[in-house]
C-alpha cells in the first residue's frame, strides 16, 4: 500500500514538473506583441476645467475638451509578471476657458490646441496574470479554458512633443513664436521647448478573445515637466512691448479679456497661469494585441 502512494505521489510530481515547463514554454513562445488602437484624451492644466479655482490634475477633467487618439506599440514580456512596452501615440489636445463658470478662468478668455506626439517605453507588472489552457472548447473535457482576463500597472518614461496654437479671428496660430508672455524678453522667462520629458502611470486590462488576440482597455495619466502645453503659465506681459515686438495678433492672443472684471485683473503683471502646476494630460485606450509567433514576423490571420 505504501509503495502505491509513494508511486502515485512521484507520477504526481513528473505530471506537474511537466505541466508547468509545457506552461513556461507556452509563454515564452507568445512572448512578443503588436498592439494598435484608438481613444480619447482630455487635457488637464489652467485653460478650462472645474467651476472653481484652484483645482488640478483630474479635477480638473472637461469634457468638452475631450479629443481623440491613436496608439500603436509592442510589447515583450520579460516573465511570467511582467513585460515592457514601447508605444507611439498621436493626439490632439484642446482647452478653452468658456468650458468653465469660474469667474476669473472665463473672464481670462484664452483657447489653445495642440498636436501631441508621445513616444514612450513602459514598465508593466501583472496584478492578475492570464491562464493558458485547452486551445479549444471541447465538449467533454474537463479544464481551464484558454479566454482570460488580465490586469496590470505600468509606470514609465518617454518624450512628448507639442505645439500650442491659439484662435483668433477664425484663424489659429502658433502661440510659441508670438512670446505670449514675454518668453525672451526677459531674462527670467526663457522660451520653452516643444519637445519635454513625460512619465506615463496608469492601469489597463485585458481580455484573450483566442491565443492570438486579446483586446484591452487602458487608462494613464502623463506627468509633464512643462507649464506651456497651452502656453499659460506665468503673468500677463506688457502688451505696448508685445505690439512693438510681435505685433497685434500676439497683443489679442495674450489677452483676449472678456473685460467683464475689472482691468486691473488682466493687467501687466497679474496672474495669468499658475507656475506651481505643471501641466499634465490622460489618455484612455482601447486596443487590440497580436501575439507573434515564434520566429519569424507573420501577418496576422483573421478567421
Amino acid at each position: 500500500m505504501k509503495k502505491r502512494y509513494l508511486v502515485l505521489i512521484l507520477l504526481f510530481v513528473v505530471m506537474y514538473q511537466d505541466y508547468c515547463e509545457a506552461q513556461t514554454t507556452l509563454w515564452r513562445r507568445r512572448r512578443r506583441e503588436f498592439l494598435f488602437g484608438a481613444g480619447a484624451t482630455n487635457f488637464l492644466g489652467e485653460l478650462g476645467g472645474a467651476n472653481q479655482i484652484g483645482t488640478n490634475g483630474l479635477k480638473d477633467f472637461d469634457f468638452p475638451a475631450i479629443r481623440p487618439d491613436f496608439q500603436i506599440g509592442y510589447r515583450y514580456r520579460t516573465s511570467k509578471q511582467t513585460a515592457v512596452k514601447g508605444s507611439l501615440i498621436y493626439a490632439r489636445l484642446f482647452g478653452n476657458d468658456k468650458f468653465t463658470k469660474e469667474t476669473f478662468r472665463n473672464n481670462r478668455n484664452i483657447n489653445f490646441r495642440s498636436p501631441l506626439i508621445e513616444l514612450s517605453t513602459q514598465f508593466e507588472y501583472t496584478i492578475i496574470r492570464e491562464r493558458p489552457g485547452h486551445i479549444y472548447n471541447l465538449k467533454g473535457i474537463r479544464g481551464w479554458r484558454y479566454i482570460q482576463v488580465t490586469s496590470y500597472l505600468f509606470a514609465g518614461v518617454g518624450t512628448v512633443y507639442f505645439n500650442p496654437k491659439g484662435l483668433y479671428q477664425d484663424k489659429w496660430y502658433a502661440l510659441r513664436p508670438l512670446c505670449t508672455e514675454g518668453e525672451g524678453f526677459v531674462p527670467t522667462r526663457r522660451k520653452y521647448s516643444l519637445v519635454q520629458l513625460v512619465i506615463p502611470v496608469g492601469i489597463g486590462f485585458k481580455y484573450a478573445l483566442s491565443q492570438d488576440w486579446s483586446v484591452g482597455i487602458e487608462y494613464g495619466l502623463r506627468k509633464t515637466f512643462t507649464d506651456y502645453l497651452d502656453d499659460a503659465s506665468k503673468t500677463y506681459f506688457d502688451p505696448n512691448t508685445l505690439m512693438q515686438e510681435k505685433g497685434p495678433v500676439a497683443v489679442a492672443l495674450a489677452n483676449p479679456t472678456l473685460n467683464d472684471l475689472s482691468p486691473n485683473v488682466t493687467a501687466a503683471g497679474q496672474q495669468r497661469g499658475d507656475v506651481k502646476d505643471k501641466d499634465s494630460y490622460m489618455f484612455a485606450f482601447i486596443s487590440f494585441y497580436y501575439k507573434i509567433p515564434r520566429g519569424r514576423f507573420t501577418l496576422p490571420k483573421f478567421r
